[in-house]
């Protein structure tokens, strides 16, 4: 009687061994090889359209370990896997959104994509459109595109721009130095607003105190000396890209990966519900698409 009980359980643990296994994989696979990404907006088009489904490559950074309780922003303590290589100018990736201008954090936990243009020690600027990176012009995307031909002039200050106060906007902006771990910044009261919100994302409490000094973790200072590396990101579509000009840079770690293929395309702003019509609007031509 017993053997008999135990041959019928036999399937059943076989079952979830295999379950188990399954589980297992996926999420060595998601975390560390490769990963799914949806599309939401066309801050990358061309190249990229909103309601592409992309294939993420984290094997060639390094992956990482899950950043967040699954359906969550709960955050969670992570690992990295030693990298391939790391990021260079023109790659596109998937990253961790630092948060906007004046977030320390970001509320929602959101992955970003965008072209690294620049690295750490590079000094950007954009000079009527023109993206120049040291000094010399970037190289072009292959479907970098505008929308509008009116070019905001230097001096024109955007209120929404980084860094906080600087008089630049999306079409002039810079020269700003992207950077680099060992960089010391000079800290002063008239400078204070645009290095506070940097200085708190790398774990420190900044604040301006009469008669303007500037305290870091409560300790007087006159510089600060930067503990990460970080890395400058723009779209392809320049006039309707939130990016680098609008919240800062990009820290190192917060790269998740970089966009192969996409596998599936459809109209993001076609309502699942309305299922006919959103299968007829898949972009077959866009499945297949390599992504550069």
């Amino acid at each position: 009687m017993a053997k008999t009980e135990t041959r019928e359980k036999q399937p059943v643990k076989d079952f979830f061994k295999d379950v188990v296994f399954v589980l297992v994989a996926f999420f060595f696979l998601n975390s560390f090889v490769l990963a799914s990404f949806e599309v939401p907006t066309g801050s990358m088009e061309n190249e990229i359209m909103a309601g592409d489904f992309l294939f993420v490559n984290k094997f060639l950074y390094g992956g990482t370990t899950p950043r967040t309780i699954p359906f969550t922003n709960v955050r969670l303590p992570w690992f990295r896997v030693p990298a391939f290589r790391s990021v260079e100018k023109g790659d596109v990736i998937v990253f961790e959104f630092p948060g906007q201008r004046e977030e320390v954090t970001s509320p929602e936990f959101m992955f970003y994509l965008k072209r690294a243009v620049a690295l750490a020690g590079d000094t950007v600027q954009v000079v009527n459109r023109v993206l120049y990176i040291n000094g010399k012009p970037a190289p072009i995307p292959r479907h970098m595109k505008f929308n509008t031909f009116h070019i905001k002039p230097a001096g024109l200050a955007d209120d929404r721009i980084f860094p906080k106060g600087a008089p630049f906007n999306e079409d002039n902006w810079g020269p700003r130095a992207i950077p680099r771990k060992g960089d010391v910044i000079t800290l002063n009261a008239m400078n204070f607003d645009q290095w506070e919100v940097f200085i708190g994302r790398e774990g420190h409490r900044a604040t301006v105190e009469a008669p303007g000094r500037v305290f870091v973790d409560g300790v007087p200072v006159d510089h600060y000396t930067v503990e990460h590396n970080y890395i400058f990101g723009m779209g392809d579509n320049r006039d309707n890209s939130l990016d680098g000009r609008f919240w800062g840079f990009i820290p190192e770690e917060n790269i998740v990966g970089t966009p192969m293929i996409v596998y599936w395309s459809w109209d993001p702003d076609v309502s699942i519900g309305n299922i006919f019509t959103k299968l007829a609007s898949v972009r077959l031509t866009r499945m297949g698409t390599i992504i550069k």
